[in-house]
């Protein structure tokens, strides 16, 4: 079961998504609007969302994520996948942290166009002070090549030695994170974003939709959250839709818990 870390399809005519592969700009307008421009639909929307949704946010934010279902075995499978640095170095996912006593949140983006993605990106840029200073390794994966995970790391920006592309996708599919047009554009627990607004306004203020990988079809691709002490599995959680990110205290918390 998700968090409702809701989200309501933004209309955001700019930041097209669409998995079409000529029409990803002009043909956006369905999905998404200026950042500049929804207020007034926050206001509406979110509001309305809210007031139906909050007894069930509360049920289920204690059930949001669980390391049911994987394989006892993730972190090495996991391990053996090849992505790229920020640089476009070949790297082994195994040898980003210690794989004995190290501690290492593993977030995994939709993709480097996706200006939901800016946010969670802005919010674990702002939060690695906080990793630092407990001796957990972030690691942020976004789906492209290494050069649009360039554009997101100097326009937002992001530390490039903590961000890493996996233009084919391969992390996504060993963790079996959701893939789809509805999880992308039509999953309630996409309205979340709206209770974000103000950081996702700031997030995006350099985006650029250059970012957005030119594989279209991968912008139907649904990202997660996973914390690792050396091979064992301590938290996962996987998006159910656009913007339905895992709250970063619960990431703290298992962290800074005496299991990690």
């Amino acid at each position: 079961m998700s968090v409702i870390s809701a989200h309501q399809t933004l209309n955001i005519k700019q930041f097209s998504i669409l998995p079409s592969s000529t029409s990803i700009i002009s043909h956006s307008s369905s999905i998404f609007s200026p950042i500049s421009s929804f207020s007034s639909s926050i206001n509406s929307l979110s509001t309305k969302f809210f007031q139906e949704k909050r007894s069930s946010s509360v049920v289920r934010v204690s059930s949001s994520s669980s390391t049911v279902g994987f394989s006892e075995s993730i972190s090495e499978i996991l391990g053996d996948v090849s992505i790229f640095t920020a640089a476009g170095e070949s790297v082994m996912i195994k040898d980003l942290w210690d794989q004995e006593e190290g501690v290492a949140v593993v977030a995994l983006l939709r993709h480097f166009g996706c200006p939901c993605c800016w946010e969670l990106a802005s919010a674990l840029k702002d939060s690695k002070s906080r990793f630092d200073s407990t001796g957990v390794k972030l690691i942020a994966v976004g789906v492209g090549t290494p050069d649009k995970a360039r554009i997101l790391a100097e326009r937002l920006p992001f530390p490039m030695d903590s961000l890493y592309a996996d233009p084919d996708r391969k992390a996504y599919d060993v963790l079996g994170l959701y893939y789809g047009f509805s999880r992308t554009f039509f999953n309630p627990t996409s309205a979340s974003v709206f209770s974000r607004s103000e950081a996702l306004r700031k997030a995006v203020k350099n985006y650029t939709i250059k970012a957005t990988p030119d594989d279209r079809s991968s912008v139907l691709q649904q990202g997660g959250i996973f914390v690792f002490k050396g091979k064992q599995l301590l938290y996962a959680r996987k998006d159910e839709g656009t913007g339905d990110h895992a709250p970063l205290e619960e990431i703290f918390n298992v962290c800074c818990s005496p299991v990690a």
